[in-house]
């Protein structure tokens, strides 16, 4: 497995907290969370009983450091096993591969992208990700891309009817900050991503999964439950 073991993507991060808020959006409701790279933004997955698969799990795994989520979604989409479908990266390490072959499912409509940290957020194509093969610190690849370089994904229709709750990730050009939404009512890929380009202004967006979408936002009072996840997004902070 490939080691991404780079000083500077090791260095421990500032503890800070991510902002949610509730806002609307071509007649949906949706929730923002907005985290910058002051913040301690991390993946999880696994602990020492296997996959975590719920956030109360990861909260009672960063107890004993003191610690706690600031606010945490599903990121990426899984096996049956919980483990990620494509690459996987945490802490520098390697744990689950690239995949770049289209394939069924949202995540094989290509193009799809991965999730990308270290010195700064990023939202990459898979093939441009193999080309390029960028240090991350934490990475998550899903399906498919929302926005690439300012355009929605191809294949996205204004008037499709397939309408889900969902949830992704776009980042800033400049690297700076990541904006994670989930959507409170039921939307199609086509709205969803347009929520990522004309309201929030983001070049770069990144679909994590749809139906299964849940949100950790305790600043909203919000702890979304269901069936185990796989990859898990969150900011960590000192428990109060």
């Amino acid at each position: 497995m490939l080691r991404l073991a780079l000083a500077f993507l090791l260095a421990p991060v500032a503890a800070a907290a991510a902002t949610c808020r509730d806002t609307s959006f071509d007649g949906a409701s949706y929730t923002l969370c907005e985290v910058t790279l002051a913040d301690d933004l991390r993946l999880f997955h696994s602990g020492a009983d296997g996959a975590y698969g719920s956030f109360r799990a990861v909260n009672q795994a960063l107890e004993g450091q003191g610690q706690t989520l600031g606010f945490a979604m599903n990121a990426g989409m899984y096996h049956r096993d919980l483990d990620p479908v494509g690459l996987y990266v945490e802490e520098g390490q390697e744990t689950s591969r690239l995949v770049t072959r289209d394939g069924p499912g949202n995540f094989g409509l290509l193009p799809n992208g991965v999730f990308c940290w270290g010195e700064g957020f990023r939202v990459i194509e898979s093939r441009a990700f193999k080309a390029e093969a960028p240090a991350c610190r934490f990475a998550t690849q899903s399906g498919p891309m929302l926005v690439i370089k300012g355009e929605l994904h191809p294949r996205f229709l204004a008037t499709s009817d397939s309408l889900y709750v969902r949830n992704g990730v776009g980042v800033s050009a400049d690297g700076g900050r990541a904006v994670f939404a989930i959507s409170n009512d039921a939307v199609n890929f086509h709205s969803f991503a347009r929520l990522f380009r004309d309201e929030l202004g983001l070049s770069d967006a990144l679909y994590f999964d749809g139906n299964i979408s849940r949100l950790y936002a305790p600043e909203l009072g919000r702890h979304d439950a269901g069936f185990p996840m796989g990859p898990i997004v969150g900011t960590v902070v000192p428990k109060g």
